[in-house]
């Protein structure tokens, strides 16, 4: 379904803000998934509203460095 999945995991309000930010510059599709929900990733009230602490699956296709590189601080897997 997704060429590339990350497991990530936010701890505070800004680091949702930076992923949101890095997401928004990305010129293809991603989603935030959490159990059975998709969320948009370039919208900041859905992943807000996911909540933090929880584990979540980044699904996406396409790269690009800077989004890889936040993905890569909130990575738990």
């Amino acid at each position: 379904m997704y060429e590339n999945k990350k497991k990530i995991r936010f701890t505070d309000t800004d680091e949702v803000k930076a992923f949101v930010k890095a997401a928004g510059k990305c010129d293809f599709d991603i989603d935030v998934i959490y159990n059975r929900i998709v969320i948009d990733a370039k919208s900041i009230l859905g992943v807000l509203a996911l909540g933090v602490n929880k584990d979540l699956t980044i699904g996406y296709h396409g790269e690009d460095e800077n989004f890889e590189n936040v993905l890569s601080e909130l990575s738990i897997a």
